[in-house]
């Protein structure tokens, strides 16, 4: 068996001396890859060359990176020189090429010159008229622009021009109107021109000049209704009048007052005004014969309330119109209903005084029937039901101050109309009827003052003698005046007892005379009562209460008075008694003429009674009284008069002097009792011879 041979080992250090040799070998080669990098880099870069540079000098290889550069360099001048000595030849054969072709060029040139030249001058007149063409084109253009956008601004500023003369012929709506399309139609198509934002930036200040004219038309109106209120209210009064069968002249003023009549109200949405011929535009008085034809829309022209009304509802301001429009029409109701101090003193002021209120709802209702939720119902009542309490305050007071019975019919008369005319509007009046029935108080109040110098004067022209009549005519016209009956005197006013004349009444002048004047009391009584929608019972109740107070207060009163003057004679006294007699049975004759009148049922349990007969019961005993008391004293007066001798020593067989004439006063006094009923004569008897 061979033995194996082992193989001899390096040493270690030669080894090691390799790795070391390898490793710089590498780190070479590194070196020299990261150096061709950065050439590489710099040479294909172009942005910043910052970052290479850098990198160049962080290393310590700055000589050996300018060794690896200049070989590149050498490198690439190898290669051009290289490159050049490869196309030397036709470098050389392209310069004598282009060395001929230069004069081939110039030649070229010289005839490129001459044939320009040419061009030049034959073209100068069409580049002339190209020139003018052009012109022509943008003229043509700017001017189909301009008819474009005048297209475009015409309506726009023929809009702006209406607007403008809508504004100064006061036609406020239509400006409206044609604001509006300003603004939302037509501006919006020429927004590209500066006219345009002028425009925008006006149209709220001229919305503002519509609102502020339209309400200084309202102004004027509110002003001027003022002066027309009276007139429509007297128109209205004098319709009513009519209606319910009163006496138009009433509700008529004297005072002669010029009506025009109002022009025909414009359309509130176009603003124009049908034409109408001149006959409506007439002047009229008071008293003309077609004044009752007119009404509150002939006089007044309301197209200012609804103009404004219409143009604050467009611009949403409506509800602050209506509260201006009622604050303000409060403040002339107010007006209106505050009284002129002189009030009581004409029956004048009282007409115009209502003639106003009258006129102020009338146009309220006007207003109401045109135009929707201007004013409404509700507001109508509140504003009723203030006036109505204004009204009767007024009334109260002016009516305290009037102290004449015809003045206070007047006044009553008014009213009633003023009731009937405001209850035709649809307004309560329940309040002016109970205030009508507190001044009828009054009224018999001034009614029974005035009788009470009607009474005096009666019996101050009494001669308190029977009445004689001469004839047939003076005997009737006594019976008429006074309900007597006598069958002697009948049967002598007829015709074939004429001769029997002169016939005498038992009582004086101022019987006929009192009855007369108390049943004109009562006729003025009930003629306040009339109109005034009482019952038959109502009414005939309230006469027989006031003349019951005439009887037994005004009356009863003036007999006592008359009674006590101590200018009476017995005779005239006795007359006065004789007078109370007859009065009292005629009582009877008064109540069936009140029932007459009244229509009331005589026998009625509910009816009052009058109380005439017991007061002049009373008024005869009174009297009576006051005979007894004279005819006592002329009595004492006769004996004390009596001069006797006392110590003849027998009678002389003969009554003497002083008694015959005082038996011939008893005689001729107790010939005036014959007209006294028996039983006041007996007392009268008896009276005398006790007091005897």
């Amino acid at each position: 068996m061979a033995t194996e041979v082992t193989p001899k080992k390096p040493p270690d250090w030669k080894n090691l001396t390799d790795t070391v040799q390898d490793a710089e070998s590498l780190r070479q080669e590194s070196i020299n890859a990261h150096h061709d990098h950065l050439i590489t880099e710099i040479e294909t870069s172009d942005g910043p060359l910052g970052t290479s540079l850098r990198a160049v000098y962080e290393g310590d290889e700055l000589e050996k990176f300018k060794e690896s550069l200049s070989d590149h360099i050498k490198n690439h001048d190898k290669e051009i020189e290289r490159m050049c000595n490869y196309h030397y030849q036709g470098f050389i054969d392209s310069i004598r090429e282009l060395l001929k072709v230069s004069c081939d060029a110039a030649q070229l040139k010289d005839e490129i010159s001459d044939v320009n030249s040419h061009l030049q001058d034959s073209c100068e007149p069409l580049l002339t008229k190209g020139e003018e063409l052009v012109k022509c084109r943008r003229v043509q253009r700017n001017i189909a622009s301009a008819v474009e956008n005048l297209t475009l601004c015409l309506p726009v500023l023929e809009m702006y021009g209406k607007l403008q003369e809508q504004m100064s012929s006061k036609r406020y709506y239509p400006a409206l109107k044609t604001l509006e399309q300003l603004e939302h139609t037509y501006l919006p198509r020429v927004e590209t021109h500066w006219f345009s934002q002028t425009m925008k930036e006006a149209i709220p200040k001229l919305r503002e000049r519509i609102k502020d004219a339209s309400m200084s038309d309202l102004k004027d109106f509110l002003e001027s209704i003022r002066n027309f209120s009276a007139r429509i209210g007297e128109i209205a009064m004098k319709h009513a009048a009519e209606q319910n069968n009163m006496d138009p002249a009433v509700a008529q003023s004297n005072k002669k007052l010029k009506t025009k009549r109002a022009p025909k109200p414009p359309n509130p949405f176009t603003g124009e005004i049908e034409k109408e011929g001149t006959e409506k535009s007439v002047i009229a008085d008071s008293a003309a014969d077609d004044m009752g034809e007119l009404s509150a829309q002939d006089l007044i022209d309301f197209s200012p309330v609804y103009r404004c009304l219409h143009i604050y509802t467009v611009l949403g301001d409506r509800e602050k119109f209506e509260t201006y429009y009622r604050k303000q029409r409060r403040k002339q109701a107010r007006l209106s209903l505050q009284p002129p101090s002189n009030m009581h003193e004409s029956i004048e002021n009282f007409k115009r005084y209502f003639h106003d209120i009258v006129g102020f709802f009338v146009v309220e209702d006007h207003i109401l029937s045109t135009t929707q939720g201007l004013v409404n119902r509700a507001y109508m009542d509140e504003l009723w039901e203030m006036s109505v309490s204004k009204l009767a305050a007024s009334l109260r007071t002016s009516a305290a101050l009037c102290k004449e019975s015809e003045m206070m019919l007047d006044i009553k008369k008014l009213i009633v109309l003023f009731c009937h005319t405001l209850r035709g509007y649809g307004f309560s009046v329940g309040h002016l009827l109970e205030l009508l029935l507190e001044m009828r108080d009054q009224y018999s109040d001034i009614l029974t003052r005035q009788w009470v110098d009607i009474f005096n004067e009666i019996f101050n022209e009494d001669n308190y003698t029977p009445i004689y009549v001469e004839s047939v005519e003076e005997y009737t016209a006594i019976v008429t005046q006074f309900p007597f009956q006598d069958e002697e005197l009948e049967q002598a006013s007829l015709p074939r007892n004429e001769e029997t004349f002169p016939k005498r009444f038992p009582f004086s002048l101022f019987v006929p005379n009192i009855y007369t004047q108390v049943k004109a009391y009562i006729n003025a009584c009930l003629k306040f009562s009339a109109d005034l929608h009482l019952s038959h019972t109502e009414i005939d109740d309230m006469i027989r209460k006031s003349t019951n107070l005439l009887l037994t207060r005004t009356l009863g009163s003036c007999l006592s008075s008359l009674i006590k003057r101590r200018d009476l004679t017995l005779l005239q006294l006795i007359q006065i008694a004789i007078n109370m007699n007859y009065l009292e049975k005629s009582c009877s004759y008064l109540e069936e003429y009140i029932s007459s009148i009244t229509g009331a049922q005589s026998d009625s349990v509910h009816m009052a009674r009058l109380h005439g007969t017991s007061m002049f019961k009373d008024s005869r005993s009174d009297a009576e009284e006051h005979i007894y008391s004279k005819l006592n004293t002329k009595i004492s007066e006769f004996i004390e008069l009596a001069n006797y001798d006392w110590s003849l020593p027998e009678s002389k067989g003969h009554a003497s002097g002083y008694i015959t004439d005082l038996v011939a006063f008893l005689q001729s006094t107790f010939m005036s009792f014959t007209n006294l009923p028996v039983s006041d004569m007996s007392l009268f008897g008896f009276n005398y011879h006790y007091h005897f």
